[in-house]
């Protein structure tokens, strides 16, 4: 399973811009020391794993965050295809590799490569 994710605090003390970086650096922390394949965007966290194990970083995750407000917003969105492992990447290289065919690009490597480069964690 894929899990996409996005935790934030509200009702604390936030920075004069509204930032909850703090909160969120908490969360990714907890992402990070899971051990888990992961990949962070500017407004969502995707981590790949089994049901039980990506369950328990999300609330790990969301526990690290409510320290910094009397509330915590959590969205979750999650593509669960029993029987497949890696698709984290696995499916960034096939869509890169299906807009490239589209475009009429010939080089495969080129654009697996194009895709790796998109992961941002």
């Amino acid at each position: 399973m894929i899990l996409a994710f996005s935790v934030a605090p509200s009702g604390g003390q936030e920075h004069p811009d509204g930032s909850v970086v703090e909160a969120v650096a908490e969360a990714i922390r907890v992402v990070r020391d899971s051990g888990l394949p992961y990949r962070t965007s500017s407004m969502f966290t995707e981590i790949e794993g089994e049901w039980d194990e990506v369950f328990d970083v999300v609330k790990r995750a969301t526990e690290a965050v409510m320290p910094f407000g009397s509330r915590v917003s959590l969205v979750m969105k999650a593509d669960i295809r029993p029987g497949h492992t890696g698709e984290i990447d696995g499916k960034l290289e096939r869509l890169e590799e299906a807009v490239a065919r589209s475009v009429g690009e010939s080089n495969p490597d080129e654009v697996r490569g194009r895709a790796r480069h998109v992961r941002t964690a």
